[in-house]
């Protein structure tokens, strides 16, 4: 037998030879060097490369659409941004039709709320999600997962009715209470014109604080999800090592499940801020729409990007609808940055990339 056929058996026999291709050459043993090249380049097979192909054209697609939405906005805005010009995003009136038009307001509003609903939806969201990935066992886990999944389907509408109808009435006597004991803090105080504190009822109506808190209660829903489901992720290994060095339940959490699921945590975070910032319809409903800076979060009347549109586009003139889209493109722009700047942070701290 020829010793070539003993070092380099040919692969026309082998049931790799349809993955591994080798170059026809003649092994001298004489010449190491002339021993045949093998190829481990694997040819994809046919689902592989549909996959792949509808993979890559629907993102792809994503952001062709993307594109084509700042695209559409930059165009239908440029009559108003070319009047206004950079004074749009820092003069707080807003009248197209006397070109004295601005998003300063609404921007602050649109903000202010958010903020409120993080304060009040990052704190429930992380405790129910430790609840059901660490406490609830069995048919119970499995009641809270669902009642979560469809509490994240609930229509906006019905969120702002349950907050019109009845948080408002209940929410009135704790913002009171804050603005009376906490009311020398700026944002927490309740005045008039003339810097007197209000007790009226009617002082804390529709308020940034009520729409804040209808808005967080909103997107609790989403921010448990994805938190819960980083949180399940947590390797068993480290948890029943941390259990056999004596750690409690609560240590356990601290030391394995917090740090594995950072990742979750802040994109669940970040994903419910993109939701809160374009809420609509629920915060239409809830507050008093006002064209000034208004720093009392407690007071009657705050506004919103979202709730402009929404409140001004049926009854707007070509230039009017310009400004509304002018609008849009800015909180359309705030979004990319808070999308882009939570990916960023999500990829350089990965779940279970720092825990112990």
């Amino acid at each position: 037998m020829p010793i070539s056929s003993l070092v380099s058996p040919p692969l026309g026999d082998s049931p790799l030879s349809d993955v591994f291709a080798e170059e026809p050459a003649v092994f001298d043993p004489s010449n190491p060097d002339s021993r045949p090249r093998r190829s481990l380049v694997s040819r994809p097979s046919i689902s592989d490369t549909v996959f792949r192909s509808v993979a890559f054209s629907a993102g792809t697609i994503t952001v062709l659409i993307m594109l084509a939405v700042g695209v559409f906005l930059s165009l239908r805005a440029g009559d108003a941004l070319g009047v206004a010009g950079v004074n749009f995003l820092f003069e707080q009136d807003w009248s197209p039709e006397t070109k004295k038009f601005g998003i300063a307001s609404v921007l602050f509003g649109t903000i202010t709320i958010a903020v409120i609903a993080m304060c009040v939806a990052v704190p429930l969201a992380l405790g129910t999600a430790l609840l059901i990935s660490e406490v609830a066992q069995g048919r119970l886990k499995s009641t809270l997962v669902t009642l979560v999944d469809l509490m994240a389907a609930v229509p906006s509408v019905v969120f702002g009715l349950w907050g019109v109808f009845f948080l408002q009435a209940n929410v009135i006597p704790v913002a009171t209470w804050i603005s009376t004991y906490f009311g020398w803090i700026p944002f927490f105080s309740v005045t008039d014109a003339t810097g007197q504190a209000l007790t009226e009822a009617s002082a804390f109506t529709s308020s940034a604080f009520i729409a804040g808190i209808v808005v967080g209660l909103m997107v609790v829903p989403t921010q448990t999800s994805v938190m819960r489901e980083a949180f399940s992720q947590a390797p068993i290994g480290e948890r029943e090592a941390a259990f056999a060095l004596g750690s409690t339940r609560w240590g356990m959490i601290t030391s394995v499940v917090l740090p594995f699921g950072r990742g979750g945590i802040i994109g669940g975070t970040m994903l419910g801020l993109g939701r809160a910032l374009g809420e609509t319809i629920a915060v239409y409903m809830i507050i008093s729409p006002i064209f000034t800076i208004n720093w009392e979060v407690l007071k009657t009347g705050t506004n919103s990007v979202s709730a402009l549109i929404a409140l001004r586009y049926g009854e707007s003139s070509s230039f009017g609808l310009s400004a509304l889209m002018a609008a849009g493109l800015v909180l359309f722009l705030i979004t990319l940055v808070i999308n882009f700047t939570a990916s960023s942070i999500v990829a350089r701290s990965r779940s279970g990339a720092e825990s112990d």
